[in-house]
């Protein structure tokens, strides 16, 4: 190779090597954000609530009706290494239902508002890559699935796992590239958001006593993936910087 060719390729790699950061995603910006980890519940925005299909059975008292629902005193073998006497009670969120017959089953867990108890959606900021939490199975043939809704508002379906095992399980759920997550217009959506746990039953199996409990509810995300020079003015206040400046010309 000619000493031009080379000296032009060397010019070129040191070019690349020394364009700005600014113009590359951060990856020091990723971080696990915790949605819930059942231990404090009085510090959320919202609670959890469970409904169910029409089979779900209703006896003559509470005791008998389903589906049933409330925190235990719990916590996977996995996690007690990461907590402190300082961190109190471990808990753990659960739910039971029995149904009337076998068939397409289901029932839902998710947030309500508790200032309106109106179905409510955790945003979940930046670009998410995986969702992920602990699930306890009685080895029952269950499907586990995760309802989001993306930035043009359409909801989807995640597939997290079989519930075919007994004990806790961290289920770890990727989020697909094809799922857009922020809308390219101001006035739309600003970020993924978490619908609710949806659980069903195979046809065939036992619907008569099932159960399940949910533990460190959390999502990976990149915090800083969608932030600009200039973010601070995608929401503009006229009306306080008008008064500002009719209370500044009156000063004069």
């Amino acid at each position: 190779m000619k000493k031009g060719g080379i000296i032009f390729i060397c010019l070129f790699l040191a070019f690349v090597v020394c364009l700005p950061v600014a113009a590359q995603p951060s990856s020091k910006s990723v971080e696990t954000i915790l949605i819930d980890n059942f231990d404090t519940a009085d510090e959320m925005d919202w609670e959890w609530s469970v409904q169910a299909s029409k089979f779900i059975h209703v006896g003559d008292s509470a005791e008998d009706t389903y589906p049933k629902m409330g925190y235990v005193e719990a916590i996977p073998n996995s996690l007690r290494a990461y907590r402190t006497a300082d961190d109190g009670t471990p808990y753990v969120f659960g739910a039971q239902v029995r149904f009337d017959k076998k068939g397409d089953n289901w029932f839902e867990i998710y947030p309500v508002s508790k200032e309106t108890g109106e179905n409510y959606e955790i945003p979940l900021l930046g670009q998410v890559s995986q969702i992920d939490f602990w699930a306890w199975g009685a080895n029952y043939n269950y499907y586990l699935e995760l309802l989001v809704r993306d930035a043009n508002s359409v909801v989807h379906v995640l597939p997290a796992t079989m519930m075919n095992f007994e004990g806790w399980k961290n289920i770890v759920i990727q989020i697909p590239t094809a799922i857009r997550q922020q809308s390219r217009l101001r006035s739309g959506p600003e970020n993924l958001t978490f619908i609710g746990f949806r659980i069903r039953s195979a046809a065939s199996e036992f619907v008569d006593d099932f159960v399940i409990y949910l533990d460190q509810f959390r999502y990976t995300t990149n915090t800083m993936n969608f932030v600009y020079d200039g973010f601070e003015l995608r929401k503009p206040d006229f009306e306080s910087q008008s008064s500002s400046t009719e209370g500044a010309s009156s000063a004069k």
